[in-house]
């Protein structure tokens, strides 16, 4: 069995093409479990946000693999296999560590060393488990890839500025808003985890915001939300009462996921005041034509991309730290896998010669027990030295070549030459 990673993500496909290619979390369990019913898949995590849909996989068959994710793939998202073919990263074995771990460090984000990455891919990682798709070997690959990213950030200045879209989206909102921000107020749609970060940002980077309002379709959530917050300027608001909101509101931050636009032409109808609408969401929340009404300005993600590349261009020696972290908890990682594979084929042949060994003793119980204590001994004793003679060589070129090709072939003749 093998690793692979299969997905569209932002370095390689349109943000068109990823918006159409979101699945929305409620989704993922069903994802699964037709990920798992193929033949060639055996565990499987899958993940889908705004900039990444990727499926890890343990599989028999590389190609036989690649055609029955694709196939859930094109399931999954409505699109057409044609469509989306071109556009996907493929890792496989040592590539899906480098590639995993590059993730959770920050290091394949639009934002570099950006938070949100972590949380989704513990989600993610968390919900094949609870649906028992994700055995040993994923879990702990997620785990270790999880651990570099928290030891990347903790190490390097790599999520030093700004951190995350919920910080790039601030800035640039604020930025737009200039003067104009000063007792304005401020309308957060959604209440998961990149809305919480979102409103963080906004009371934590100007005392100016007038009023921060939490809409969010389950009141409750954004109610607990609030609550955590502790921050006068903040209330809430059900959804349904979005379109009465923006009539006095400055800026709407849209951060939830939704399957069509909830702002749109008709929503702006009645406003008092010129709207900024920050749209984080994907698909997209925020209906591309409302740019066009009067007072009304549109930003998306494709627009956060200046501010972000400068971001990274304020990062650059931090990156080189990063990368030489991952690459040293990529190896690290990898040892540990060699050293536990080669552990298991060779305890299996020591246990088949010791079991071989025993059987021939038991077999030849009455002839053995006719000689002398001290001469029974002694014919243990050569045969077994003989036995681990024998072994000693197999045992050291299973060890020398395991995480290798030619350790997996030599896996395999074992295997096969001694029936274990």
């Amino acid at each position: 069995m093998a690793l692979i990673s299969v997905g569209l993500d932002h370095e390689h496909a349109s943000l068109d093409l990823l918006e159409r290619a979101t699945v929305l979390e409620h989704e993922w369990v069903k994802v699964l479990r037709t990920l798992v019913s193929h033949r060639n898949i055996h565990e499987a995590v899958f993940v889908s946000t705004c900039l990444r849909t990727e499926v890890v996989a343990v599989i028999d068959r590389f190609h036989g693999a690649i055609e029955e994710i694709t196939a859930t793939l094109a399931e999954a998202t409505g699109l057409a296999p044609v469509e989306f073919e071109e556009h996907l990263s493929v890792h496989f074995d040592r590539g899906v560590a480098n590639h995993l771990f590059s993730v959770a460090a920050g290091l394949r984000s639009v934002v570099p060393g950006e938070f949100e990455v972590l949380g989704q891919l513990r989600r993610a990682v968390e919900l094949a488990s609870d649906e028992h798709v994700a055995g040993p070997t994923l879990t702990e690959l997620f785990q270790k890839a999880l651990t570099s990213g928290r030891r990347v950030r903790n190490e390097t200045t790599i999520s030093r500025g700004t951190t995350s879209f919920a910080h790039a989206a601030v800035e640039a909102t604020l930025e737009s808003l200039r003067d104009e921000a000063a007792g304005a107020t401020v309308v957060v749609v959604g209440a998961g985890q990149l809305a919480s970060g979102v409103t963080r940002s906004l009371l934590a980077s100007s005392s100016r915001i007038g009023r921060v309002v939490i809409c969010n379709r389950t009141v409750e959530r954004a109610e607990d939300l609030r609550r955590i917050l502790s921050d006068e300027r903040v209330s809430v608001a059900a959804l349904d009462e979005l379109s009465v909101l923006l009539g006095d509101a400055r800026a709407v931050m849209v951060a939830v996921e939704v399957p069509e636009p909830l702002i749109t032409l008709d929503t702006l109808a009645g406003r008092n005041t010129s709207l900024l609408a920050m749209d984080l969401a994907v698909p997209h929340a925020v209906a591309r034509d409302v740019g066009t009404a009067a007072g009304v300005v549109r930003i998306d993600i494709g627009a956060l991309h200046a501010r972000v590349n400068q971001a990274l261009d304020d990062r650059r020696d931090a990156v080189a730290e990063a990368d030489a972290i991952v690459a040293e908890d990529v190896e690290r990682y990898l040892e540990d896998q060699r050293a536990r594979g080669a552990a298991a084929i060779v305890s299996d042949l020591r246990a088949h010669f010791d079991s071989l060994v025993a059987a021939e003793f038991q077999r030849r119980s009455s002839e053995i027990e006719a000689l002398g204590e001290s001469e029974a001994e002694l014919v243990r004793s050569v045969v077994r030295s003989v036995v681990a003679k024998i072994a000693h060589r197999p045992t050291t070129a299973l060890k020398g070549s395991a995480g290798t090709d030619q350790g997996a072939r030599l896996t395999e003749a074992v295997r096969t030459l001694f029936d274990i």
